[in-house]
């Protein structure tokens, strides 16, 4: 099978060098048709000044023909604005697109920039209703957010599948050795999706125990008044991610009390569970679809800081605990998540998209 990866998308986001690196592990011959607009971007939707240009210029180019031949075209993250491109470059063959968010979801609902009901409000929906309208199957990277999806298209909800997210296992793998003294890590981008206001209150409730946040972003002004038992260093190269999750005490995934964070299970979750780093995060029904409380994370509600305090002196205080939640953590990876696996899930997907054409 031949598949063209196409689009505006950021060439080193995880989904997107996940996807390529599972599907080519299970032998499909993945070729790129890229433009770069979104790439270096660590928030690449907040593009700066000249931005909507880059993409229209991006847009002309992409609408040039491919030269390769190729049985389906996959529209990367982020996408939204690429689907007429791919429909033309696709010649007649299935369009699969690999959105990760909804625009709408993302910029009002979670990070407030837009207010619900504005016209900027309605642009994004607008946007998002047909990108994914425009596509032949949209994969999703959670069954609740598959419906989520489904339901602002739509759509029949056979036309949105799930894969889940995963880790790129030529950086992510397992090697678990906790360093002292124990330290709970926090990674990620400072948006309301991951609750920092509840970690930093957890750091306060329980300031006997160390704190790492690796990460910048919205938020950044919540952690210049953070507690002393909290350490912050503003960003961390992508290839460093695995060092600091194998010397980690246990990482922590995402606390918002959004609706979107809900549905979602962050690259941050699944890269601690590829390198056995015992996961703290939010129990949702997202989290569910992957993990068991106590097996392979302890979860916690969402947006109580008082229960993630607790949930992390536990692990901290009870070596037998992290070790239980370390190994049952990599054998849900291993299981559900690993590229193997994924590849497999991502190869039958195109396969039955291929059956139906």
């Amino acid at each position: 099978m031949r598949v063209l990866y196409f689009g505006t998308y950021e060439r080193d986001y995880p989904r997107n060098a996940q996807v390529i690196s599972s599907l080519r592990r299970v032998g499909v011959d993945v070729r790129e048709r890229h433009v770069a607009v979104w790439d270096g971007r660590r928030d690449n939707w907040r593009a700066g000044p000249g931005a909507a240009a880059r993409l229209a210029l991006a847009e002309l180019r992409l609408l040039q023909r491919p030269r390769a031949e190729f049985d389906a075209v996959i529209v990367g993250y982020p996408g939204h604005f690429d689907l007429t491109a791919a429909r033309r470059a696709a010649r007649g063959r299935p369009v699969v697109f690999n959105p990760l968010v909804s625009l709408s979801d993302t910029f009002v609902d979670d990070r407030g920039r837009f207010r619900a009901g504005s016209p900027a409000a309605r642009a994004l929906a607008a946007v998002d209703r047909r990108a994914l309208r425009a596509a032949d199957l949209v994969v999703a990277d959670t069954r609740a957010n598959a419906d989520h999806l489904a339901e602002l298209a739509g759509s029949p909800p056979d036309r949105v599948e799930v894969a889940f997210v995963g880790a790129e296992e030529r950086v992510f793998g397992p090697g678990w050795a906790p360093a002292e003294p124990f330290t709970i890590l926090f990674v990620g981008k400072l948006i309301p999706l991951h609750g920092l206001e509840t970690v930093l209150a957890a750091a306060r409730e329980a300031p006997e125990l160390r704190f790492r946040l690796v990460g910048s972003g919205q938020l950044e002004q919540l952690v210049r008044g953070r507690p002393p038992n909290v350490d912050w260093l503003p960003w961390v190269e992508y290839v460093r991610l695995p060092a600091e999750l194998h010397r980690a005490g246990c990482a922590l995934g995402i606390f918002g009390t959004s609706a979107k964070a809900q549905r979602v299970i962050p690259n941050k979750a699944f890269q601690a569970l590829a390198c056995g780093t015992p996961l703290v995060t939010a129990d949702t029904p997202a989290a569910r679809e992957l993990l068991v409380d106590r097996e392979s994370a302890l979860l916690v509600p969402p947006g109580d800081a008082a229960a993630l305090a607790g949930a992390l002196r536990r692990v901290a205080g009870d070596l037998e605990t992290a070790q239980r939640l370390s190994g049952g953590g990599r054998a849900a990876y291993e299981a559900h998540a690993s590229e193997q696996v994924l590849g497999r899930r991502w190869r039958e997907l195109l396969e039955r998209e291929l059956e139906r054409w």
